[in-house]
């Protein structure tokens, strides 16, 4: 966590909300109170305070990138000759602005910055390295690296799992339609019952 909010301790059920909107970012006011079993306001006030710390930032819709026919995935290492001067920011800036650009990252290494793109063709990604990377003043070395086969693909940060349940609570495992979304620490036991679209089955997680 960041020093800005160091100070603003998160409690179990602050974790268990951000879990759940993390999983499905699309759940009800509603929905959210049962699954965690409090009052629709209460729970849609700590959401909004959550919010409001940055704790989340925006919602959005997971797509689906090769049925929209991005067949391409490229992570690119780009290294400047001058580290310093405004060279470094102009690129940072130009980068922000192409929708091809999944993420931007300045690393250490042999290379200044590590970019994940995205493109059509072949073809079409050989275009954005010579209209856009190669005509990036200060730019000396591009290095690509194509995707063969996507193992793991996802932007959710890891909340809970066994290493971050405290010993003797249960796992509580909100599901849909048969797809677990996440799971909620609950230190009393708890019958599986439905709530609405949702359903929740308990699972005793081993000490240690």
């Amino acid at each position: 966590m960041s020093e800005k909010f160091a100070d603003k301790a998160l409690d179990e059920t602050d974790l268990s909300l951000l879990r759940l909107v993390q999983a499905d970012g699309a759940l009800s006011a509603t929905a959210l109170a049962e699954a965690l079993s409090l009052s629709v306001t209460p729970c849609w006030r700590r959401l909004k305070r959550l919010q409001q710390e940055g704790y989340v930032r925006d919602y959005q819709a997971n797509l689906d990138r090769r049925r929209l026919g991005l067949d391409v995935l490229a992570f690119v290492q780009v290294r400047f000759g001058v580290h310093g001067g405004e060279l470094p920011n102009a690129f940072e800036a130009a980068m922000c602005q192409h929708p091809q650009v999944l993420s931007c990252h300045k690393i250490t290494g042999d290379a200044d910055y590590l970019l994940q793109v995205v493109a059509r063709t072949l073809d079409d990604y050989s275009v954005f390295v010579e209209t856009v990377l190669r005509q990036t003043p200060g730019v000396v070395s591009i290095h690509s690296s194509l995707a063969l086969r996507e193992i793991k693909a996802g932007s959710r940060l890891p909340l809970g799992g066994r290493q971050g349940w405290p010993q003797g609570l249960e796992q509580v495992l909100v599901t849909q339609g048969g797809v677990v979304l996440c799971g909620v620490a609950l230190a009393a036991p708890l019958r599986a019952q439905p709530y609405g679209v949702l359903a929740v089955q308990i699972q005793r997680l081993p000490d240690g």
